[in-house]
């Protein structure tokens, strides 16, 4: 299952510390395990179930929002320097994160993808930082997937949560119907 989950996720190989990287990758060879989905699933499935007749696939959502984190984090660290401390491999894996508690909240039902008992109940930001902390992920990440929806709206995010949070809304806010 780990070769599946890398290739879907080549991302993972940005992380440049190890045990980040082996933890993120585990992460979603556990949520993928225990879910009704598949790795190849991911690359067909809509990413949202709240946007009727999407196109736009989990995986090809999922890598715009990491790759437009990495960019505007670059972005942000060539203009402002050492005026502004964001640490890559924190937001990188953040930002893989974000949706892994998405796999929980998928269900089929006679074949159809639908939101399970759990996702009706928890959603993903929760449920990915339970994923999250099973791994042992620092408090950071954990920090960016439980912030990254309105459900951190009311906080106080960190700036590599901040820039996840854009990143993900961009991908997703154009497609609302």
């Amino acid at each position: 299952m780990k070769e599946k989950v890398k290739k879907i996720w080549p991302e993972i190989d940005w992380i440049k510390d190890e045990k980040l990287k082996q933890k993120t990758l585990d992460c979603w060879v556990y949520a993928i395990e225990n879910s009704v989905l598949s790795p190849e699933d991911l690359e067909v499935i809509p990413f949202s179930l709240l946007i009727k007749d999407c196109k736009i696939t989990f995986m090809n959502h999922k890598r715009t929002a990491v790759q437009l984190s990495v960019d505007i984090a670059r972005k942000m660290k060539a203009n402002f320097g050492d005026e502004i401390k964001i640490e890559m491999d924190l937001l990188i894996a953040g930002a893989i994160l974000i949706d892994v508690g998405k796999l929980i909240e998928y269900d089929k039902v006679d074949g159809k993808l639908t939101t399970s008992k759990a996702g009706k109940l928890l959603r993903h930001p929760f449920s990915g930082v339970a994923v999250a902390d099973r791994f042992d992920l620092p408090t950071e990440v954990q920090h960016i997937i439980a912030y990254h929806a309105n459900e951190g709206d009311l906080a106080r995010r960190s700036v590599e949560a901040i820039i996840v949070h854009h990143a993900d809304f961009v991908s997703f806010e154009p497609f609302k119907a």
